[in-house]
Order: C-alpha cells, then structure tokens, then sequence
C-alpha cells in the first residue's frame, strides 16, 4: 500500500481538481458515486433563465481506484522510485521511460567484453543463444547514492547489474541454471528487491541491499507431481517450464503466469530484519490452471503447428486495471480476474474471450478500461481469420466485448500476426507485425492509419517517449519517427545496432537508449557529447 499512498499524495491537487470517470469495482460508500469505465460526470449549474434552476448539482468526487487507478495510464509506476521499472513502465502496459530521445545517436558503450552467450534446450532443441531477445527491455533506476544503474537476464545464463552511464558492471551478476529471456521488475514501493524468472525454472527475488545480490527466494515452475493446496485448484502444470512474463508487483502482491500454463499470485510480505536488511516471505494467496477440455479442443482443431498446438503458456504480462488483472495466454484466451479480494483467495474470472491464436505479447489498457489484444496467426484457425491479430475488447459490456480487429494474415506456413506488444499514442495504437510493418491504427475505428516497412519480421514492441516512436527490427536496425502528427509519423533517423538481429525491447532514459542484440552485447546509444 505503500505505492499507493504515495501515488494518493503525489495527484492529491489533481484529485481535489478533478470530476469524476473513476470506477471502483470494490464498491464506494454514501459520499461517491461509482462509474463504469467510460463514463463520466460532471458539476452542471443552474439555468437561471429556468424556474426552479438556481442550484447547482453537486456530483462527489471521485477517490483515486487502489488497484492501479485509470490516472495513471501513461505514466511512472509511482514516484517512491525513479526510473523504468518494468516491461513497458506500469501495471497498464503505457509508460515507456523519460526523455530526451536522442536526435543523432551512436553507440557510446557496449557491454560486456565477451558476448553474453550459452547453450539452452528449447523442447527438445539445443542450441546457442546470445545477448537477448523477446522481451529482454533492462529496468532502470536512480540508485540513492547517485548511480543510474541498469539491470538485465541474458542468454548467457546470468542477471547483469551496469552503470547506464558507462557501462561498467555495479555488482556481482547472478548466475542462474539456463538463460533469461523476459524482462525484470525492480520493486516498485521502494524496497530493495529485483524479481526476475529464468529458464531454469525458477522464479527469483533478489535482495540489492547487501554487499552482493542475494537471492532471497525462488519458486520453481512444475509440470508434474506439483504441491496441491487443500484450499486452491490444484495445478499440475503442463507445456513448459520457462518464465518469460514480467512480474507485477502491486499493493504487496506479486502476480506471475508461467510457461507451465499456471497463473500464481502471492502476498509478498516485504519487511526489514532487526538490521535494516530487506525481508521478504511470499505466500501463495492464488493459483489456477488457465486452460479447460472446451480450450483445448478449441486450439487443436485443425492446427498445423505439430507439438505447439496444445501451447497453453502464460508469456504476457499482466495489464492491471481498477481491480482487474487481465494476461493472455498462448492458446488465445484473455483472461481477466477481479482482485480486490485476493489476499483471501478469491480471484473470479470476471473476463474471459477466445481470440483464436497465441498472445505471449502482452496487453496495453487504455484510460477507459478497453484491452488492446496482440494475436499472432500460425494456427490458422478460421477464429483468428474473423477477429483480426490486433483486436480491441471491452470488458464491461454486457454484450459481445469485441470492439475491432486489424488484420495481418498470412498463408500457411508464412506466420503473420502480432509478436511485440503494442505502442498507446495519442488517439493512436502502434503495433509492429511479424510481416515486417509498423502500423499506426485508429484506437476508436480500428482504421489503419499509416504503415511504414522495417525490412523485417519484428518482435521488439515499439516505445514513445518525447513524441518519439522508437522500434526495433530483426534486420538489427533501430528506427526513430516523430510523432508531432500521431497519425502519419516521420522518420527521424535509422542506425544499425551490433552485428545480428534486435528481438529485445529497448529502453529509454534520459538522453540515452538501451538495446541488446543476439550478436551477445547490450547497447547503449546517445548523442554525441552528452
């Protein structure tokens, strides 16, 4: 709660000021009046020319929502810690990290000296992995004692501590049994804690307060033979045992989905030790199994995948919203589950639609509540042909919650869709597509604005920060468009980035743009001088 505290303090003028559009799904007293997202009120006065009409209407105000309130789309993740956080900034998916952008960059580090390299078994495959990939954004933070330090997973079977100015390590790195993939997540209320999963199979929250980094817990993902609470559904894991999802950490609740197609949500219990050292002791106050016989029937149907057609995993980070928190998974199913009474168990789906393909992209909620789904096509299946592989839901009808859906189609076996998560502009949604283009795209029609090719398939999800698009693109070269007119965006700059193909997503942060590639290096980019 201490995050929102501090949120209720910092937008405390802007509360006073403003006049309604909140709802609070966990119920409001006789003072406020509670709204369906969308909606809005407002102070309307008198006619004084109307008989009867010299009063004014008086509407409460509305409280700032405690789980990830609308006002907050778009921006930091709190102001207790400065700094980019998470995938994609915040719980909504919508802040990108703090500028200036860069107008002519460079290369100005690289890290580290040898390529960030390893062999890893990917169902069954062995491999060479190096750098990172999908997702692969690094956090970044102002440390108290003035150093901008940057964390990342590599392929290399570690999790890197750099100083983001120069690109020297801060700290010993934590050695993990397989490779990192996702992105990590620095605690967000303050407390010395970096969570982050690897493909050991293990989910990790290390402590940052003593002289090196300290794994303080892990939770391994299972696929068989998995501990089964008297009191919970009862999870034997199936698919695989990665953890490629961002952890989400909200009023002292972590939320996770894991590869083995089991979504969890623990109490964290975050403290200090009798010598100020940070404590933690997660309790597991949810868990369910996000697939039924109906699903699996559903995905099987016709697919032409081979093994991955029973792909059920949990890859996309969860999009909290007003006491929802919604994840796709890679049988196509959204998912949204009320929980405003997790501590106590209880999580009722309260959304559930089937778009047909896998979404290990994550999705991006707006200001009034609507899910913005990016769905890959390489099943091929007639659901993902009639909705579209960008695909805006509502979530509070009482009817059909399908919106509008952006088509990127593909003929077997070329695979098509959205891998990256989408960009929310400014009336704008920006996605970039398997295909190779980047598309501008209406948020209210569905319209398709502007598309612009980046000369290959891209997985990196699209950043703005400044009125600046950044994407990245697996031909290994970094594109740059101002958006001064949101709906037809200018290229500002193109550069070229190490020596193999960009799948991770880059960060921005004051002057400077952050970006590994699978040639084994991290990147940073600035302005020359700065």
């Amino acid at each position: 709660m201490r995050a929102v505290s501090s949120l209720i303090v910092a937008l405390s003028v802007f509360v006073t000021a403003c006049v309604g559009g909140v709802g609070d799904e966990t119920g409001t007293d006789a003072s406020t009046t509670s709204q369906q997202p969308g909606s809005t009120e407002s102070t309307v006065p008198g006619d004084p020319g109307t008989p009867g009409s010299d009063s004014t209407t008086t509407v409460p105000e509305v409280p700032l929502h405690p789980w990830v309130d609308r006002r907050t789309v778009g921006e930091p993740w709190g102001d207790l810690v400065e700094g980019l956080l998470t995938f994609r900034g915040n719980p909504t998916n919508t802040w990108y990290g703090t500028g200036p952008v860069p107008r002519s960059p460079a290369i100005t580090w690289r890290y580290p000296d040898a390529p960030m390299c390893s062999e890893s078994t990917d169902l069954g495959t062995t491999s060479t992995w190096c750098g990172n990939g999908w997702t692969g954004q690094p956090v970044i933070w102002e440390r108290p004692d003035g150093v901008t330090e940057m964390m990342f997973g590599a392929y290399d079977r570690k999790f890197h501590f750099v100083d983001a100015n120069t690109g020297l390590a801060t700290r010993t790195p934590i050695t993990t049994g397989d490779i990192v993939k996702g992105s990590p997540t620095l605690d967000p209320d303050g407390f010395p804690l970096v969570y982050f999963g690897s493909r050991d199979n293990k989910l990790r929250i290390a402590a940052l307060d003593r002289a090196e980094p300290e794994v303080l817990w892990d939770f391994e993902a299972c696929l068989r033979d998995c501990p089964e609470p008297s009191d919970r559904v009862g999870l034997g894991g199936r698919w695989n045992d990665d953890w490629d999802a961002a952890p989400r950490i909200v009023n002292d609740l972590l939320l996770e989905g894991g590869e083995n197609s089991i979504y969890y949500i623990w109490k964290l219990n975050r403290g200090y030790d009798a010598n100020g050292s940070v404590t933690v002791d997660p309790e597991l106050v949810f868990s369910m199994e996000t697939w039924d016989d109906e699903l699996m029937a559903k995905i099987q149907d016709g697919c032409t995948i081979g093994s991955r057609c029973v792909s059920t995993s949990v890859e996309s980070s969860t999009a909290i919203f007003e006491g929802r928190a919604y994840f796709g998974t890679s049988a196509g199913r959204i998912i949204g589950l009320d929980i405003t009474n997790v501590e106590n168990g209880e999580a009722p789906v309260v959304f559930d639609y089937w778009v047909g393909d896998d979404v290990d992209a994550s999705i991006v909620i707006d200001e009034e509540g609507m899910l913005y789904v990016p769905v890959e096509w390489k099943r091929y299946l007639p659901r993902g042909r009639e909705l579209g592989q960008l695909v805006k839901l509502d979530p509070y009808t009482d009817g059909d919650p399908y919106v509008w859906g952006m088509y990127s189609i593909t003929e077997p076996p070329a695979q098509g869709g959205m891998w990256a998560t989408p960009a929310l502009g400014d009336g704008v949604i920006y996605v970039v597509t398997n295909k190779g283009f980047l598309v501008a795209v209406d948020r209210d029609t569905g319209e398709e604005l502007w598309v612009y090719s980046v000369g290959a398939r891209s997985w990196s999800s699209p950043v703005i920060v400044d009125d600046t698009l950044v994407v990245a693109s697996r031909s290994g070269t970094l594109f740059a468009f101002d958006l001064a007119d949101p709906r037809e965006p200018q290229l500002s700059w193109t550069l070229p980035v190490g020596d193999a193909s960009l799948l991770a997503t880059p960060a921005i942060w004051k002057g400077s743009i952050y970006l590994a590639s699978t040639d084994g290096y991290m990147y940073a980019l600035a302005d020359a001088g700065s």
